[in-house]
This record gives structure tokens, C-alpha cells and sequence, in this order.
């Protein structure tokens, strides 16, 4: 089965956004997967809405030396995963002229929803491990999910041994900063032309439980507690949903990571907003392959992205930063 998720994802997993798309680019680079970008943009030119989808958690490109390296490789790439959430991204970038921005790296190799320093130090050899280190894991490197996972629940230790510092930087260097260096540019370039840009960072999670006298929840709307985007685009979301007959929640149990943190800044018009979508919402019975709700799934995404559109181009005429080329 290795073998078989290896030729999955690092041969099957780039699909074509369409022949219609102005203007695509990838960047990056994967250790030990020569000629296979860390990440895809397809950036229409000029741009039709000032939104962003991004799917960092998407990718499927697994060097056999990173399988090799795992204890548990088929168990443990699925759970990581947010199972094909970036074929959601493509059709409702497809339907609606967003810009998208899609990674290949796969979250084992490295999580790019963490800071460049959340790292579990004990994961590596004494020698790597830099001098004098004494600082506090943070609460993500504790629960094993730092910038390299370490473990999960159910499954233990990830990896069969311990990593070389050498390995943390290619990792960074090939993957991490340049795809938030991609991400920045091409919400700068949105704001510029708009007045205003949002990130919508796509994700995915595991059936909620049901609360008490109600539906699941099966979306969670995260801003950091209101500090990556205007109120206003937070409403539209629950709004769009509702009308809809879908439970959301705010901020629980998901508030946003360092994508949020990082390109977040609604006191420079750029708005950041994580939505996580219950994957049995879109996915088959084993929450594996495209499920009859990956449609209508695509479509429901599409009208919350024209909504928030509007939202965000009213947000930059009610500031004064409305672009006359916006009209266009």
C-alpha cells in the first residue's frame, strides 16, 4: 500500500486547473522529490475578485524517503491530511475567478500553518539541536503537531528515528518560506488592485460531535478571536451558512494558526479567515475518496466566496481604499 500512495500522490496528485486560468506558477521544492513544486498559484490576471482560497494542508507528493522514514506511513498521511480539500479549493476557484494557492509538500514533511521556530527539539539528534536551548515548547509542539509532526492520537511516535538539523532546513527553506512568501505577494497584489484582499485558508476536519438538541457542526469559522479579519466577513460567512441549513461555529474548536497570525492584518485592508469543513460533508463512508456531497460541497463554497467578495469590496469603499480599477 506505501507504494501505492507513493505513485498517488508524487505521480496523480497535480491536476490541471483549467485551461481558462490566466496565469499559474509553482514554487518551492521538495526534499528528495526532484522536479515536484512544494506549491501551485494560479493567480487570474487581472485578478476577478479580491479573494484568495489557499489549502495548506492539501498536499499528497510523498518522497519515498519520507514514507520510508514513518512507522505507520498509510495511517498517518491520511490523518495528517486535509483529505482533498484542494480539489474543493480548484472548483470553487474555477466557479468563482478567485486566486488559489495550493500546497504539494504534504503536512508529514512539514505543517505550514506553524511558525518557522515551533519546533520539537527533542525530535533531533544532540548534536542538531541548537546550543543552549532551554525555551518552552509551545502547546502545539506538546501535542505532537509543531512544524514537523511528531505524533498522533491512537497512532504514537511518527517518525523511526530521530531527524538531522540539515533536514529541518531544507525543509524551510525549499518549502515553508517561499510558499508564504508566494502567499504575501499575491494578497499585496489583490490589495493593491482592490483596496482590500482575504485570504479564505481552507481546511478540514473530522466529524464533530453532535451537541444536545442540535445538528453537528459541520463548519468552524476561525479569525483568531477577531484579530485576523473584520467582523463584517465573520458575519457573512454565518449568514451564507445559515441561509443554507448548515450548523457553523466560531473560533471552536478551531481559531487559526500561523497562517492567521502571520497574513492576517485587517488594519492594512488584508482579512484572513480559516474555515474548517467536516470532511464526511464531501468525502466517501471511509473519508477517503470524493464522497456524492463533493459537488454540492464545491457549489455551497462558491456562494460564500461571492458573498465574501462583496463584503470585502465594501470594506475598502467604506475605508477610502476602493480602487477605480476595481470596477472594471
Amino acid at each position: 500500500m506505501t507504494a501505492g500512495l507513493e505513485r498517488a500522490s508524487v505521480v496523480g496528485m497535480i491536476d490541471p486547473l483549467g485551461a481558462n486560468d490566466s496565469q499559474q506558477g509553482a514554487g518551492g521544492r521538495i526534499p528528495g522529490a526532484p522536479g515536484i513544486p512544494a506549491f501551485v498559484l494560479s493567480a487570474p490576471e487581472p485578478s476577478a475578485i479580491p479573494v484568495l482560497i489557499a489549502a495548506p494542508h492539501a498536499g499528497r507528493a510523498y518522497p519515498s524517503s519520507l514514507l520510508q522514514d514513518m512507522r505507520q506511513p498509510e495511517t498517518v498521511s491520511i490523518r495528517l491530511e486535509d483529505r482533498l480539500v484542494d480539489r474543493i479549493a480548484k472548483g470553487v476557484a474555477r466557479g468563482t475567478g478567485a486566486s488559489l494557492l495550493f500546497a504539494q509538500a504534504p503536512r508529514a514533511m512539514i505543517d505550514l500553518n506553524r511558525a518557522p521556530d515551533d519546533v520539537d527539539w527533542d525530535m533531533f539528534s544532540r548534536a542538531s539541536r541548537p546550543a543552549g536551548h532551554r525555551g518552552l515548547p509551545s502547546r502545539r509542539v506538546r501535542s505532537g503537531l509543531g512544524l514537523i509532526p511528531r505524533r498522533l492520537p491512537g497512532v504514537g511516535e511518527i517518525w523511526r528515528g530521530r531527524l538531522e538539523e540539515s533536514d529541518l532546513r531544507a525543509r524551510i527553506d525549499g518549502v515553508h518560506e517561499p510558499y508564504h512568501a508566494a502567499l504575501a505577494s499575491a494578497l499585496s497584489g489583490l490589495r493593491e488592485r482592490w483596496g482590500a484582499a482575504l485570504l479564505l485558508d481552507l481546511h478540514s476536519m473530522p466529524p464533530l460531535a453532535a451537541r444536545l438538541g442540535s445538528e453537528p457542526v459541520r463548519f468552524v469559522v476561525g479569525d483568531k478571536f477577531g484579530a485576523s479579519c473584520h467582523g463584517s466577513l465573520v458575519g457573512a460567512c454565518f449568514s451564507h451558512f445559515a441561509h443554507h441549513g448548515w450548523e457553523a461555529s466560531h473560533n471552536r474548536p478551531y481559531a487559526g494558526g500561523y497562517v492567521l497570525e502571520r497574513h492576517g492584518r485587517p488594519a492594512e485592508a488584508i482579512h484572513a479567515m480559516q474555515v474548517e469543513i467536516d470532511r464526511s460533508c464531501y468525502l466517501d463512508s471511509r473519508l477517503l475518496e470524493p464522497g456524492p456531497g463533493m459537488e454540492a460541497m464545491i457549489e455551497l463554497l462558491s456562494g460564500l466566496v461571492r458573498q465574501l467578495a462583496t463584503t470585502v469590496c465594501e470594506l475598502a469603499q467604506d475605508s477610502g481604499r476602493g480602487m477605480a480599477q476595481a470596477a472594471e
